[in-house]
């Protein structure tokens, strides 16, 4: 009992930790240099300079009615986490709303709202909750799709509302500027949920399989796996080495095999996202 009330506590700190995180984003890079970044904080960019009204208030209150339709798929647990995380962030964004820019330069202003609102997001989401608005909507797309990544659909979604952006400031600089963020947070934001787990996958069809994994498993401290293979010309028996490397350690996986066999064939390809021990837990809920 104490050990679960402990991890709720943590998990409500670190969404209000999270939710100012992405208020200063908002507030004090995107907000004031009229960067709509997307999703519903977009739309309440775009509404606040059509009616005045604060943006952090019409942030909470376009999330009224995605809240409600997100009870239905997630229950009133999971919702209960995301009204808080949605009230977080709108009293956040109105308080430092008052504090104004801390930079004019556009291209400061994106970069840095662009990846402070993905910290925001993607811890918001480590603690079992979201920040309303299209990240409701595609959590359940995740749910369904899991082949795609979450920021690839948050830019999917943000590039459109930027676009109507686009139609009511009528600025074609304050347009690219604004998708430059979304870009920006894309990338920041599967780095923040998926980690920098992007790998080297390699298959080495050598005759000198023991020699190259005897070095990588020492050198480089990486997994080897045996493959039994079937030359298609000669019929010869041969162990292919199968292995997974970080990006950095692919060059000398190279060189090791070049010194061992220079007549090795190796085929090199990138994986995105790896399962395992060192890696992602197979076991945790989809994000």
């Amino acid at each position: 009992m104490k050990k679960n009330l402990g991890y709720e506590i943590k998990n409500l700190l670190m969404i209000a930790a999270a939710a100012l995180i992405y208020a200063v984003g908002i507030s004090l890079f995107l907000d004031p240099n009229q960067l709509a970044p997307g999703g519903v904080t977009g739309i309440a960019v775009i509404l606040n300079r059509l009616t005045n009204i604060e943006t952090g208030t019409l942030y909470f209150l376009l999330n009224v009615p995605i809240v409600l339709l997100g009870i239905w798929k997630f229950g009133v647990r999971f919702i209960a986490k995301t009204f808080y995380a949605i009230t977080m962030v709108s009293v956040f964004t109105n308080l430092l709303g008052n504090y104004g820019a801390l930079t004019d330069d556009l291209l400061i202003a994106g970069a840095a709202g662009g990846v402070l609102i993905a910290v925001g997001i993607g811890l918001i989401f480590k603690a079992g909750a979201t920040t309303g608005g299209t990240d409701i909507l595609i959590k359940i797309l995740r749910q369904k799709y899991r082949h795609l990544k979450t920021g690839f659909l948050f830019l999917v979604t943000d590039i459109i509302i930027v676009s109507i952006s686009g139609l009511v400031f009528k600025n074609l600089n304050i347009v690219f500027y604004a998708l430059m963020t979304v870009v920006i947070s894309g990338k920041a934001l599967d780095y923040v949920l998926y980690g920098g787990d992007e790998a080297k996958m390699m298959f080495i069809m050598t005759d000198e399989p023991k020699k190259i994994s005897d070095r990588l498993m020492k050198e480089l401290e990486v997994g080897v796996t045996y493959l039994h293979g079937e030359g298609g010309w000669t019929g010869n028996e041969k162990k292919v080495v199968f292995t997974m490397v970080p990006n950095r350690l692919g060059a000398e996986v190279q060189d090791i095999v070049k010194h061992e066999d220079p007549s090795a064939f190796m085929v090199v390809t990138s994986a995105n996202e790896i399962y395992g021990e060192g890696y992602k837990n197979l076991f945790e809920e989809v994000i």
